[in-house]
């Protein structure tokens, strides 16, 4: 009989994993618009490229959210509890994005467009940063234990920002803007296009350099983590290299498919890590937060499986759906003002 609550962890880290790769880019083209594209047209075209799918990419991060929360309610609510001001930052950050979209294009005015992209730009920023630092401190261990017979966060916000969990976000950011740099080359024309293969050249060096970082920080603070998620993460930075390589040489579709291997290694070895907890504590492992405590009832496992493998096929058919008919580059004819 298949344990639900392994399957749902595994499915957890799989939404993760697609949110992190397709919205990743979404986060490195917003970072990357004020570098790689000068006038407004140019910007247009860049925006262009992540305008028709940005909103179903976000929707894995709602749908990780909510199978969380379902699946494992003690973990939803340790986690964002205990990250309450950080998530908040995020979700404020994630609305600015959406808003940016849907009015930037409202006034022909050059100071209303400027600043929209500037706002955009810097929320995009934010959520390349923190969202890495947040995934570090599962692994990383946070204060939480056990208070008046249940699991407490019992830090704040600043005992999230540590040596190796600063290295995930520097690491995680220039991953994303590099893998968004990748993303522009596939998807503009142009100056566009020219700039975004010129300055991802150079990102592809800081993100190996910001890995070598990451690991060494790794290996420092986390001695207790299993040996296989330690050669996962060794390979995901081989891949990476590798996917430097295939962006140097051009073959810019190998680059993203690579780029995914990197992400779904990187988040395979996270999970990895962390099981059988959900959560570890920096106060000693009976703290930690495992999955079995963590967990809903069989029950509830059960519909929801139901339910996901009912819709989940045709998400992902819309998902396929939707980068099949926006495949095309986008190019001057195809601004809108």
């Amino acid at each position: 009989m298949v344990n639900l609550t392994n399957l749902w962890f595994l499915l957890i880290g799989i939404l993760f994993t697609g949110f992190i790769f397709l919205e990743g880019f979404d986060f490195g083209v917003g970072i990357l618009l004020p570098f790689v594209a000068k006038g407004d047209e140019q910007r247009q075209i860049a925006i262009g490229t992540i305008g028709p799918v940005w909103d179903g990419n976000e929707v894995w991060l709602l749908t990780a959210g909510g199978a969380m929360f379902a699946a494992f309610p003690y973990w939803y609510a340790t986690m964002f509890s205990g990250f309450y001001l950080a998530l908040f930052i995020v979700l404020a950050s994630l609305i600015v994005r959406g808003v940016t979209f849907e009015f930037r294009n409202k006034s022909d005015s050059r100071f209303w467009r400027d600043n929209w992209d500037t706002a955009l730009s810097l929320s995009s920023l934010i959520n390349a940063i923190l969202l890495p630092v947040a995934f570090a401190n599962l692994i990383g261990g946070t204060p939480i234990e056990i208070a008046n017979g249940k699991l407490e966060y019992v830090g704040g916000f600043w005992d999230l920002l540590t040596p190796f969990t600063l290295a995930a976000g520097l690491y995680g950011c220039l991953f994303i803007v590099f893998h968004g740099a990748v993303y522009l080359a596939n998807k503009s024309s142009g100056v566009v296009e020219t700039n975004s293969l010129k300055i991802g050249k150079k990102l592809g060096i800081f993100a190996l350099i910001a890995y070598v970082l990451f690991i060494v920080t790794a290996y420092v603070s986390l001695k207790g983590t299993s040996l296989l998620s330690g050669i996962i993460l060794i390979s995901s930075g081989i891949i990476l290299i590798i996917s430097y390589l295939m962006f140097r040489s051009g073959k810019i579709k190998i680059t993203l498919l690579l780029n995914f291997l990197v992400i779904a290694l990187t988040m395979t070895a996270l999970f990895t890590g962390l099981f059988p907890n959900a959560m570890i504590s920096s106060l000693g492992s009976a703290n930690n937060l495992t999955l079995i405590d963590a967990a809903s009832s069989d029950y509830t496992l059960k519909v929801m499986s139901v339910i996901a493998l009912t819709l989940l096929p045709f998400i992902l058919a819309y998902q396929y759906w939707t980068f099949r008919v926006f495949k095309a580059r986008m190019t001057l004819k195809d601004v809108n003002y």
